[in-house]
C-alpha cells in the first residue's frame, strides 16, 4: 500500500512540474521580450508562482528580481511581492523571516490606507506568530482583521467573507495550541458556517483537517481519523499542495499516538519525499521529531538520538519554540530510557523553561482580554444591526397606520385586529422577557461552570507541574547515588537544591490540603481567643529554619493582644503572609507585623521593604483563575495559592483582607478579625 500511495504520489508531483516547467518556458520567453518594468514586474511574479512546487530555489530567484522593479513602481507592487516573498519563506517553513515581511506589507498598507489588505496582511502576520508559538500576538492580530473586514463595508463580498472565515478558522487553531478545545471548536465551526455561505470550495478540506488534530490531542482517536482522512482526500481533489503535507503529519502523529508505526512512518516518509522540493525545513524537522518518537518506542534509541538532535537544530535555527519544545521533551524521555538521569535532567528543565515562556500566565491574559473584546465588539455589531431592523420596523408600522387611517369603512374590524394584535404584542413580549431572563441565567451559569473549570484545570496544572520536577530530580538524584558518580562535593549541591525541592512541595502539599477542605466545606471553624503576637513569633519561627535568610523580624503586636478567630486559619494566613514578605525581601532587610485598632475589629499588618509588586501584577494577586506567581529574591519557587488560600480563610474567618505596595519600596498585607474584648490595649489609628 504504502509504495503505490508514494509512487501514485511521486507520478503526479512529475506531471504537476512538467506542467509547471512548461508554463515557466512561456513565460521566460514574454519576459525577454518586455519592455517595461511594470511588464517585467507580473511576468517575474508569475514565474514565481508557476515555479514554486517544482523548482523552489527557482522561484525564489525570481521573486527577489522582482522586488528592485517593485520599489520603483509603487506601493501597489511592493506589496504583492512582500507578500509573495512571505509565502515562500512560510513554504520553507522559516516563520521569523516570513514574519518580517508581513510586517512591512501591513505597514505599508496602513500609510496607504487600505483597510482591506491590511486585513489580509494581519491575517497573514497571526499565522507567522501562532507557528512560531507566540500565541498572544497571534489571536491580536487576528482579532484585529476581524474587526478591520467585518466594520468595512456595509455588505460584505464573498472575499471580504472568505477572510472572516479564514481569521476565525486561525483563531481556532491558536486556542487548540493553548489547549481550550471547546473554544477552538466553536471558532471553527463559526468559520466553517461561513465558509458553506460562501461555497468556499477549499474550506471543508481545512477545517477537517484542524477538527482532526483537535480529536486526536483530546484523545478520540476515531473522529480524529475520519476528519484526517477527509482533509487529506480534498487536499489531493482540490490540489491544495500547501495542506497535503501538514494533514499528513497529522496523520503520522495520530497512528504514532495509536501504536501504529508502521503507517506513522509511511507518512512521515511521503510528507520527506514532497516537502524535499521545496526544502522545507520546518516541515522535514517536524518528519525527524515524529520518525525519531517511533524509533525511540521501537528501543532503536541512537537512531532516535541522531533524529532529535536534526530536528533540534532546525528548530533553533527557525526560532521555531513550538518544535524546539516537544524536541526538548522527547530527548529528556529518551535519556530517561537510557537512565542517563544527568541529560534527562537538563532537558527537562529546558522544557520546563520553554514551555513556561509559551505558557506563561500574561500570554494566556492577554488572550482571553482580546477574546473579551473580540467578543463585546461582536455585540455592538449585532446591536446596531437589531436597530437597522427596529427603524424598518417602525417604517413599516407607520406605513399600517396611514393605510388604516384611508381604511375607515372598516374602523370596526380594524379595531378588533388592532386589539388582538396588541393582545398578542403584549404577550410575545412578556414571553421574550421571560426568555431575555432565562438566557442571561443561564449564561452567569455556565460563566461560573466555565470559572470553575479553570480553576480546576489551573490547580490540576499546578499539581502536575510542580510534583513532577522535585519526584523526577529525587529519582535522578538517588540513581546518581546508587551508581556510586557523585563526589562529595556534588552531593552537598545535590542535599541543598532536594531541600529547597522539598520545602517548596512541602508548602504546596499544605496548601492544597487547605484549600481542598475548604473547597469541600469540610474546615470546621472554631472561633476562640487567640494571642496574635504569639502566633505571629510561631509563624516566623517555624518558616526560619524552612527558609533561612538574613531578614531582620519584628513583631509589634502587643503581647496582651487577643483577636478572636479560628486559631488554625489564623495561623495559616500569618505563615503565608510573612513567607510572602521573606520570599521578596532581599538578605538584610527587614519583614514586620503590627495590629491596628477600628471599631470592633483588629487590622493586623505584615510588612517588609523588599521589591513590591508592579501593578500590571496586583489586580490578579487574589483572582483563582490567575494563580500569580513569581520567582522570589533568592530564586525561592511559589506555588500559586497562598493569596488567594489567605483570601479565602480571612473571609471564612468573617474578615477581609487587601494590600498596599510600591515597586522597589516593599509591600504590606492587612487583614482584619474581630476583638476577643473591647479592653485590650493597642495602637490606635484609623485604617
Amino acid at each position: 500500500m504504502f509504495r503505490c500511495g508514494v509512487s501514485l504520489f511521486f507520478s503526479l508531483a512529475v506531471c504537476l512540474s512538467l506542467s509547471a516547467q512548461s508554463r515557466v518556458d512561456s513565460l521566460q520567453i514574454l519576459l525577454g521580450a518586455a519592455k517595461n518594468d511594470s511588464a517585467r514586474f507580473q511576468l517575474l511574479n508569475e514565474l514565481s508562482l508557476a515555479a514554486e512546487y517544482s523548482d523552489y530555489v527557482q522561484a525564489r530567484q525570481y521573486a527577489v528580481q522582482a522586488e528592485p522593479l517593485a520599489e520603483k513602481l509603487g506601493p501597489w507592487a511592493q506589496g504583492k511581492i512582500f507578500l509573495r516573498l512571505a509565502y515562500l519563506e512560510t513554504m520553507e517553513g522559516d516563520y521569523s523571516a516570513a514574519l518580517q515581511y508581513d510586517l512591512r506589507c501591513a505597514k505599508l498598507f496602513a500609510n496607504e490606507g487600505d483597510s482591506l489588505g491590511l486585513a489580509k496582511a494581519y491575517i497573514d502576520i497571526g499565522a507567522d506568530y501562532r507557528d512560531l508559538g507566540e500565541y498572544d500576538e497571534a489571536y491580536a492580530y487576528l482579532t484585529q482583521s476581524f474587526r478591520i473586514t467585518r466594520s468595512y463595508p456595509a455588505v460584505l463580498s464573498s472575499q471580504d467573507s472568505l477572510m472572516l472565515s479564514v481569521a476565525l478558522h486561525n483563531m481556532g487553531t491558536v486556542f487548540g495550541e493553548l489547549g481550550q478545545y471547546e473554544l477552538a471548536y466553536q471558532h471553527l465551526m463559526a468559520s466553517s458556517r461561513i465558509s458553506d455561505a460562501i461555497h468556499d470550495t477549499d474550506g471543508p478540506a481545512y477545517t477537517n483537517d484542524e477538527l482532526g488534530e483537535l480529536h486526536r490531542k483530546k484523545g478520540d482517536f476515531e473522529m480524529a481519523e475520519e476528519n484526517l482522512h477527509t482533509a487529506v482526500n480534498l487536499a489531493r481533489k482540490l490540489r491544495i499542495r500547501f495542506l497535503l503535507p501538514r494533514a499528513q503529519i497529522h496523520l503520522a502523529k495520530l497512528y504514532l499516538d495509536k501504536g501504529e508505526y508502521a503507517l506513522a512512518l509511511q507518512y512521515y516518509d511521503s510528507v520527506r519525499a514532497n516537502e524535499a522540493i521545496t526544502n522545507n525545513r520546518f516541515s522535514l524537522a517536524e518528519c525527524d521529531l515524529g520518525a525519531g518518537q517511533v524509533m525511540a518506542r521501537q528501543g532503536r534509541h541512537d537512531e532516535a538520538l541522531k533524529r532529535f538532535q536534526q530536528s533540534l537544530s532546525v528548530a533553533q535555527q527557525l526560532n521555531a519554540r513550538n518544535l524546539a519544545l516537544s524536541n526538548y521533551s522527547a530527548l529528556a524521555s529518551l535519556y530517561e530510557a537510557k537512565k542517563d538521569y544527568q541529560r534527562a535532567l537538563a532537558y527537562h528543565r529546558q522544557h520546563d523553561a520553554l514551555r513556561d515562556s509559551l505558557m506563561s500566565r500574561s500570554t494566556l491574559e492577554r488572550v482571553f482580554q482580546e477574546r473579551i473584546s473580540f467578543v463585546t465588539m461582536n455585540k455592538d455589531l449585532e446591536i446596531e444591526a437589531l436597530s437597522a431592523v427596529q427603524v424598518q420596523q417602525e417604517t413599516e408600522m407607520r406605513r399600517q397606520e396611514f393605510i388604516q387611517n384611508i381604511l375607515v369603512v372598516v374602523a370596526v374590524l380594524s379595531i378588533i385586529v388592532l386589539y388582538s394584535v396588541y393582545r398578542s404584542g403584549r404577550r410575545r413580549k412578556r414571553i421574550n422577557r421571560l426568555l431575555l431572563e432565562h438566557q442571561e441565567e443561564i449564561k452567569k451559569r455556565s460563566l461560573e461552570l466555565e470559572q470553575l473549570n479553570q480553576v480546576k484545570d489551573k490547580f490540576f496544572s499546578i499539581i502536575s507541574h510542580d510534583l513532577r520536577s522535585p519526584m523526577t530530580a529525587l529519582g535522578g538524584t538517588l540513581d546518581l547515588l546508587d551508581s556510586k558518580r557523585v563526589t562529595p562535593e556534588e552531593f552537598a549541591k545535590l542535599t541543598h537544591a532536594l531541600r529547597i525541592q522539598f520545602n517548596h512541595t512541602k508548602t504546596l502539599i499544605n496548601n492544597l490540603l487547605d484549600w481542598t477542605l475548604l473547597q469541600m466545606d469540610k474546615l470546621n471553624v472554631q472561633h476562640e481567643p487567640v494571642k496574635l503576637a504569639l502566633l505571629a513569633d510561631e509563624s516566623y519561627q517555624a518558616l526560619r529554619e524552612l527558609y533561612p535568610k538574613n531578614i531582620q523580624f519584628e513583631n509589634r503586636i502587643p503581647e496582651s493582644l487577643t483577636g478572636l478567630g479560628d486559631r488554625n486559619i489564623l495561623s495559616l494566613v500569618l505563615r503565608n503572609l510573612i513567607l510572602n514578605a521573606i520570599k521578596f525581601t532581599e538578605s538584610g532587610g527587614k519583614v514586620w507585623v503590627e495590629a491596628r485598632e477600628k471599631n470592633d475589629e483588629w487590622v493586623i499588618s505584615v510588612s517588609d521593604n523588599g521589591t513590591g509588586i508592579k501593578p500590571e501584577v496586583q489586580e490578579f494577586l487574589f483572582t483563582k483563575t490567575s494563580s500569580y506567581t513569581s520567582r522570589g529574591t533568592a530564586n525561592e519557587k511559589g506555588t500559586g495559592l497562598g493569596l488567594i488560600l489567605c483570601k479565602e480563610f480571612v473571609e471564612k474567618n468573617g474578615g477581609k483582607i487587601w494590600f498596599e505596595s510600591k515597586a522597589g519600596e516593599g509591600s504590606t498585607f492587612y487583614f482584619t478579625l474581630p476583638k476577643a474584648t473591647s479592653k485590650v490595649p493597642a495602637i490606635q489609628e484609623t485604617v
